[in-house]
């Protein structure tokens, strides 16, 4: 803990995403040597016992029924937003309008129109000083980090195969009750929004090369769900007594999607991309698999701790070789624990605070930004117009 400067948060939302970032903003200060001081100073939500009591429990010093008001206050110095992608564009707009800093979670909105209005009030607010990010916490994984690094370093030499799986099975059970996650007008999408916008923007990132093309098919296997149930992580158990009602899913419950990359000075990468949230037996595996001319990487969060790596200058039977990113000279671990001590979900988090804190107090533009982050939106919107176009090619 030091004595720098305070930065006085505002959070809108506190469930699952207000959890994870109320425990990093708590926590990075409490590790990394900051310029400013991160300060829990207020939540938002619109059900006010429920608010205080999320504010008791998340450490958080008052509570707003109004996200305006939080806003408003001249004791709030940025806005993080945990909200559904309905909610994102009205209130990153009018907190840049007003000079707060803001933290957006992914994806950055529900439309392309949306998250170029996003954009466009990002820049103009950076020209004053106020900044921005989208919430892609993936690139804060100490292993995916580290595979960038190899990537940019040369070892993989020329990409031509990129190959991203986002696999969960919490919606597996027919019966598990309706959530926001499942009515378009709140989440914008399906699967392809809420985990497989994490696995566009790994790709793109670690690899270095943006999607320029893709042939989709999108698939809803469960139409109706019950309204009513008792709800158990993001899923849970339906009502299913005889006169209990069911609401019509509007979103994707899986997709896939081919790809073709930019490629920068050479040739682009094809790629190949799997979101899912009825993959029976996997809970959270986001994967990523990189073969270049020189060297393949491979990673899986079920796995988090590990990247796989081959070197095609090693003896040719080795194969893959493991490695455990664990040691101090790898990306943020040098914080945390003594060598072979691993790190959780919840420290992507911590590093996501760390980065974007050290931006601001730097004075330069964080990532992603929503600029990126607006580049994931729109190939959000070519997966949905290829899918819904018998998956003809669609030009992002």
């Amino acid at each position: 803990m030091t004595s720098a400067q305070p930065l006085r948060v505002g959070m809108v939302g506190y469930a699952f995403m207000g959890a994870a970032h109320s425990h990093a903003w708590r926590t990075a200060p409490r590790f990394f040597d900051l310029p400013l001081q991160p300060q829990l100073t207020a939540v938002a939500g619109r059900n006010a016992d429920a608010a205080r009591a999320a504010a008791d429990k998340l450490g958080w010093d008052s509570v707003e029924t109004d996200w305006r008001r939080l806003i408003e206050r001249d004791d709030i110095d940025l806005i993080d937003i945990c909200t559904p992608g309905d909610t994102h564009a009205e209130i990153a707009i009018a907190a840049l309008e007003a000079g707060k800093h803001v933290l957006c979670e992914k994806p950055l909105a529900n439309s392309v129109e949306e998250a170029e209005r996003m954009t466009l009030a990002a820049e103009t607010a950076a020209k004053q000083g106020v900044m921005s990010m989208c919430g892609f916490s993936y690139r804060r994984t100490p292993a995916l980090a580290l595979a960038k690094r190899f990537v940019e370093q040369g070892r993989l030499g020329e990409i031509r195969h990129i190959r991203a799986q986002y696999l969960q099975d919490w919606l597996s059970d027919a019966n598990a009750p309706m959530t926001w996650r499942l009515d378009k007008s709140k989440s914008g999408s399906g699967s392809l929004g809420d985990i497989g916008a994490h696995s566009i923007d790994a790709a793109q990132w670690v690899a270095g090369q943006s999607i320029t093309g893709v042939s989709a098919l999108l698939e809803t296997f469960v139409p109706e769900r019950p309204l009513a149930g008792d709800l158990v992580g993001l899923g849970g158990h339906g009502d299913l007594s005889g006169d209990a009602s069911r609401g019509k899913v509007t979103v994707d419950d899986a997709a896939i999607f081919s790809a073709k990359f930019d490629g920068g000075a050479s040739a682009g990468a094809i790629g190949v991309f799997e979101a899912t949230r009825y993959a029976l037996g996997r809970k959270n595996a986001m994967r990523l698999e990189l073969n270049g001319t020189k060297g393949s990487l491979a990673f899986d969060f079920e796995d988090m701790n590990v990247l796989s790596f081959y070197d095609a200058a090693e003896s040719p039977d080795a194969g893959f070789r493991k490695i455990f990113v664990t040691e101090p000279e790898h990306p943020y671990v040098g914080n945390w624990w003594p060598t072979g001590h691993g790190l959780g979900y919840e420290h992507g988090f911590t590093h996501q605070v760390v980065d974007l804190v050290t931006a601001i107090g730097e004075g330069r533009q964080p990532e992603p930004s929503f600029a990126d982050a607006l580049q994931v939106q729109r190939v959000l919107a070519a997966v949905e117009a290829s899918a819904a176009n018998s998956s003809q090619w669609q030009k992002v």
